[in-house]
């Protein structure tokens, strides 16, 4: 059967410059360029944190009587270094207290682990909801919009309902735990972006191609995976890769929200609490949460590595 490459060369010559599958992007100067501007943009941050902090007043920016910028003291807006080098102290004064990155890292591992399988869960999900539009248009105009309605449910106060549920589950001598209430409150904000993602992917082919398919006698099932799965790859990535921040940030406020320990939602909690006597010590969470995000967005990337002769002209 003939592969999406085969098709194209159905339609343009082999080496044709002006077909833009003929047309790769230099790949590794593109990936130097985004470390640089990412490494740009954190220190753009960092400078901006530090002039608002020497230049505007220590009671910030109040106009009308209303604050529109925050205070710039010690307790609201500790120096870059002192979180930076905060985050190399001891967690508490105790004797044998470990650093405060190791606490954050194993928060965040914790966290990690519980987002992973919300990432797959709403993968499978989303994926199969896009397969289902895809191939019947009254499914798309039925789902599609109550898909997007979905996601305007408060996370706060829908985490706890789940918590809720779950803890009644019981079959035979199996019983739901928490951390798969979590999990299930991340998988529900990555499904959203996968599944619109991979509907976008999967509808993406040229009309000549699934034309030249059925001339071929193709069902559905060949079509799908020797031309519209490889097609979607270019819309999947990035959407994939949307899912699994926004499964971090599910696990977290879920965690937050349900109370689950060992998570860094929960040091996010209990630091912002001692924020008064230590205000470089509520920082650390934050940072190992955006870290978190980056590490699992980062590691999805990983699959361009492997799909890299099907992600011509990627969208994102």
């Amino acid at each position: 059967m003939t592969t999406t490459a085969g098709l194209d060369s159905e339609v343009a010559a082999p080496g044709d410059p002006a077909h833009p599958a003929r047309a790769p992007r230099p790949r590794s100067r593109h990936g130097g360029l985004a470390w640089l501007w990412g490494i740009v943009g954190v220190s753009a941050v960092v400078i901006l944190w530090e002039l608002y902090k020497w230049l505007a007043p220590e009671d910030g920016v109040i106009v009308a009587g209303l604050r529109i910028l925050p205070r710039t003291t010690d307790l609201a807006m500790p120096h870059v270094w002192v979180m930076a080098g905060r985050l190399f102290e001891p967690v508490t004064r105790q004797e044998g207290s470990p650093p405060l990155w190791g606490v954050i890292a194993l928060g965040a591992l914790t966290t990690l682990g519980i987002a992973a399988v919300g990432w797959v869960v709403g993968m499978i999900v989303g994926f199969a909801f896009a397969l289902l539009m895809q191939r019947w248009r009254l499914a798309e105009w039925g789902l599609l919009p109550w898909i997007i309605l979905s996601q305007t449910v408060p996370l706060i106060a829908f985490a706890p309902v789940v918590k809720s549920w779950g803890s009644r589950v019981e079959i035979g001598g199996w019983e739901w735990q928490d951390w798969m209430s979590v999990a299930l409150i991340a998988s529900y904000l990555a499904f959203f972006p996968i599944a619109v993602g991979a509907l976008r992917g999967l509808q993406s082919p040229d009309r000549i191609h699934t034309e030249l398919m059925r001339t071929y006698a193709a069902g559905y099932w060949p079509t799908l995976v020797k031309l519209r799965l490889p097609a979607s790859v270019p819309y999947l990535l990035p959407a994939l890769r949307l899912g699994a921040a926004n499964a971090v940030i599910g696990a977290v406020v879920a965690e937050v929200s349900t109370g689950l320990q060992g998570g860094i939602g929960r040091l996010l909690i209990q630091f912002a609490g001692q924020a008064s006597g230590d205000p470089a010590k509520a920082w650390g969470p934050i940072f190992g949460a955006i870290a978190l995000g980056l590490v699992a967005a980062g590691s999805v990337a990983l699959l361009g590595v492997f799909l890299k002769d099907y992600r011509r002209g990627e969208a994102a």
